[in-house]
Order: structure tokens, then C-alpha cells, then sequence
């Protein structure tokens, strides 16, 4: 088990990590979710032992690590880069943690074979970095850090720097993966689809304070905060003054997910809202609705490919049980029941 004690984090006269407490889900993938410079990178470092906090604690279990060397700690860590050892073939590469271990030839060649098996990199063993796609010179460097067989697995945006469909394909393979191993996983990403899409436990930052932290769906689902449902919505959340049909006065307003409005009433008592579209951007299969309503404007996000004229006026309906509602300081004062 990881735990941040009162961590704090200054550069400077800069504040990177604003004072927090975080127990990690242990044997879980654990999300650290957040746009640029929320804290993720910063916070890794301070997990991996890289730098040591201004002040509080790092413990791992009863242990104090606080300052500890990442090289006297059993971690592994992905960057956004592919960091791999040039001038050793891919074997060489995914053996060399099991080589400071001191495994035996017989051991080392078996789990290399296995980690290769799994990342699809068997036919590539005798290849150098140089030789590689993008794709398999980071699932070189991910098979480096699963053979190393770490209590902790610490991986920064390791996927951001492939293009699409290999990113989609990568997340999968390794999502699969990470659940099938006894060790504890954090995972930062940019992304609320990514973080839905590994499951597990997500922690939301925002200019390096902690927001909220639980089970991924339930702070999905129940952001505490105005700023954590924006920093877990993509689209970004909608958000209005409060509307007379909202279910609870003490909202000042109200959130809606772009995914939760639909351009057809699906029930009676819908909330109807008349405006004029700003654009349509189709997507694949999706369309992304902009409507402008007074000094609003609204993002619905809709399955499959719709046609509108910019400037023409269009009506959008929501469920009122699909909003959120936030006071006046930002507090969450009711979300939609889970389904």
C-alpha cells in the first residue's frame, strides 16, 4: 500500500503540489487524471522517489520512504517517450531488469518469452529500438517494466505520443493486462474516456490540488465538485443558470453531459431548450452539436452522422433526472442516480 501524508511540492516560488492525502487502491489500476501541469507527472515523480516532497510523508505500507532512491524500491516507470536502451536488441532490453536480478539465463529467457508473447513482440526480439514502429518500441518499453515484476507500476501518459487507432489498441492489450497481475498500477492521462476505459480507482487534479478520489465510475458519477465534473467530462460539461425545472432550489446551476441531450424529446417532461446551431463537427459515426442559446452555449454529443445548416434554429431536450446541481460554491448538491 502507497500512501501520500500531507505531501506538498514547491519549485521556486511555485507551488506544484498543494498540500494532499492519497492511499492508493492496492493491486488496482489507480488513475491520476487531470489536464497539463494538474500535478500527474509531479506526483509520480514524488511516488517513484525521483524527488522528494517539500513536505509530508511517503509511505509504503509501515515504511517510511520518504526520499528513498528509486533504485533501493521495487517500481518501474513508463514515460510519455519511448525509453528504451538503443544499442540492446528487444530481448536485451526486456531482459535487463530480470539481469539486475540476478535471475538465472533459464528464468530470464522463459519470462522474456512470456512478456513478449503477450505485447506481440516475439518476432521482433532480435531487433534494435532504431528498427521499430513507434507502437513497438513502447510496447518494448512497457514489456521492460512488466518483467521487472514491480509492487508498483508507474506509467506517465504512456500512450499519448502513438496515433489513434494504435492508442485504442494499445489500451485495450494493456488494460487486460494490468488486471491480470497482482501489482499496483497508476496511470496518468489527459483523458476522461481513457480513465472510464481502465476502470479501477480515479484521482482528479487541478493545478495540483487533489479533487476527488474513489472508484472510477462512482466519481463519474458523483463528481463532489463543479471543477471535478468538468475535469471528468469530455465534452466538456454543459452548464447553465439553474433552471426552473431543476430538482433541488439550492442549485445557483446546473450541469449536463454532452452524451445526456438528445435532439428529439425522449420522455414528457423533458427540458426543452430552443437555440441556434453554431456547428456540427461529424466525427466517424458521431456528431458534435454546438448550439447558442442567449449567453449560452451547449455541446450535444449524438450517435451517428447528422446534418445541420449553421445559424438554424434547433431545440435540444434533456431528462431533468440526467442533471447535475452545483451552489454557489461549487459543491455538488445532486447528480443523476446511477442506473
Amino acid at each position: 500500500m502507497l500512501h501520500l501524508e500531507s505531501i506538498t511540492q514547491h519549485v521556486g516560488a511555485e507551488t506544484h503540489i498543494h498540500p494532499l492525502d492519497l492511499t492508493l487502491a492496492t493491486g488496482a489500476i489507480n488513475v491520476l487524471l487531470g489536464a497539463t501541469l494538474a500535478g500527474k507527472t509531479s506526483l509520480l515523480r514524488l511516488m517513484a522517489g525521483l524527488d522528494r516532497p517539500s513536505a509530508g510523508r511517503v509511505w509504503a505500507g509501515e515504511r517510511d520512504v520518504t526520499g528513498v532512491s528509486v533504485r533501493k524500491r521495487n517500481i518501474a516507470m513508463v514515460y510519455q517517450q519511448f525509453i528504451n536502451y538503443p544499442s540492446l536488441s528487444v530481448y536485451e532490453n526486456i531482459a535487463s531488469p530480470l539481469k539486475l536480478q540476478r535471475r538465472s539465463a533459464v528464468q530470464i529467457k522463459q519470462r522474456v518469452g512470456e512478456i513478449a508473447e503477450m505485447l506481440r513482440l516475439t518476432p521482433y526480439l532480435d531487433r534494435h529500438p532504431a528498427e521499430l514502429s513507434g507502437g513497438q518500441q513502447q510496447r518494448t518499453a512497457l514489456a521492460r517494466a512488466l518483467a521487472k515484476d514491480a509492487e508498483l507500476l508507474l506509467l506517465d501518459e504512456p500512450l499519448v505520443n502513438l496515433d489513434y487507432k494504435l492508442r485504442e489498441e494499445l489500451r485495450r492489450e494493456l488494460t487486460q493486462l494490468l488486471n491480470t497481475r497482482n501489482t499496483t498500477v497508476v496511470y496518468a492521462t489527459t483523458e476522461p474516456r481513457e480513465a472510464l476505459q481502465l476502470g479501477g480507482y480515479t484521482a482528479i487534479l487541478a493545478k495540483g490540488r487533489l479533487l476527488q478520489f474513489g472508484a472510477t465510475l462512482d466519481v463519474f458519477r458523483r463528481p463532489a465538485s463543479l471543477s471535478a465534473a468538468q475535469a471528468f467530462s469530455d465534452p466538456p460539461l454543459n452548464l447553465l443558470a439553474a433552471l426552473n425545472q431543476s430538482p433541488h432550489s439550492a442549485a445557483t446551476h446546473v450541469g449536463v453531459r454532452a452524451h445526456q441531450i438528445f435532439i428529439a424529446r425522449q420522455r414528457h417532461d423533458d427540458i426543452e431548450i430552443a437555440g441556434q446551431v453554431e456547428l456540427a463537427e461529424i466525427s466517424g459515426s458521431e456528431t458534435y452539436l454546438h448550439v447558442s442559446r442567449a449567453n449560452d452555449s451547449l455541446v450535444a454529443h449524438l450517435p451517428g452522422v447528422h446534418e445541420f445548416a449553421i445559424g438554424e434554429p434547433c431545440s435540444l431536450y434533456i431528462n431533468p433526472a440526467d442533471l447535475y446541481g452545483f451552489d454557489a460554491q461549487g459543491t455538488t448538491v445532486f447528480a443523476p442516480k446511477a442506473s
